[in-house]
């Protein structure tokens, strides 16, 4: 049977004690693997769409709208100035927009019901990083080499007595392969800011409604979505620990 809890019931306080964490690593210096920030930027990506409502549209109530990012990855083409990048962002925003259409009207009234639509604005850009705070480690190539054996071997007729082939054999194969796992380069989000103009395109006038009041089904939009990213990778960093920071 479910417990059942009553509207007006209080929460408790409960009692918190500081307690010294315990099974601390001796002092010293040591190497610790932490995402460390290879640079942060701001990118600056604009938008347009046309956007389509099934019902008649009388006015726009609300709009909310979420930034998602889909990839952000780290490309290093080979240069002689240093260590660049290129970064690939792909992702969408989420809008959800309220609007009230209208289902009956007159000269002095309009009466309407609310509706939402949600439509994904995606977006695809690539970002110039020509300079690191830290630069990126690797990516060390994966090596592939390949080694043979003499072998000996008899002449057919034609050939003196004495001599040999000497060569390799055909029939076998022999390699050395060297795979190197890499930390890739991922990103964080920090901060987006949308700044948007959105206006109907084929706004009519209602009828049988007051003379100042119109539907439409189409908008454009143009949108400008300013986004920082931190670039981050998991490297291995020395620290140096002192004895009295485990003592306190």
């Amino acid at each position: 049977m479910p417990i059942k809890f009553d509207d007006s019931a209080n929460v408790n306080e409960c009692e918190g004690t500081i307690v010294t964490p315990g099974n601390l690593t001796p002092a010293g210096e040591r190497i610790v693997k932490v995402p460390v920030l290879l640079q942060e930027v701001s990118v600056q990506i604009p938008l347009r769409a046309k956007i389509k409502f099934c019902d008649p549209v009388l006015e726009i109530k609300k709009i909310k709208k979420r930034v998602k990012v889909t990839q952000c990855r780290l490309i290093q083409p080979r240069s002689t100035r240093g260590p660049r990048g290129k970064l690939f962002l792909s992702g969408f925003v989420r809008k959800n927009i309220q609007y009230a259409t209208p289902w009956d009207a007159d000269k002095d009234e309009v009466f309407s019901r609310l509706r939402s639509l949600t439509v994904d604005i995606p977006f695809d850009c690539v970002v110039d990083i020509d300079k690191f705070l830290t630069p990126p480690v690797g990516p060390f190539f994966n090596v592939r080499r390949e080694f043979d054996f003499l072998v000996n071997k008899p002449l057919p007729s034609g050939f003196p007595e004495k001599d040999e082939l000497m060569s390799t054999d055909l029939s076998q194969f022999h390699q050395q392969s060297t795979e190197f796992f890499n930390e890739i380069v991922f990103c964080e989000l920090v901060r987006s800011e949308i700044t948007e103009w959105d206006e109907a395109t084929n706004r009519k006038p209602l009828k049988k409604g007051p003379f100042e009041e119109g539907t439409f089904t189409e908008l454009v939009e143009k949108m400008v979505l300013d986004l920082t990213l931190k670039v981050l990778q998991n490297q291995q960093v020395r620290v140096q620990s002192k004895e009295r920071d485990h003592e306190e």
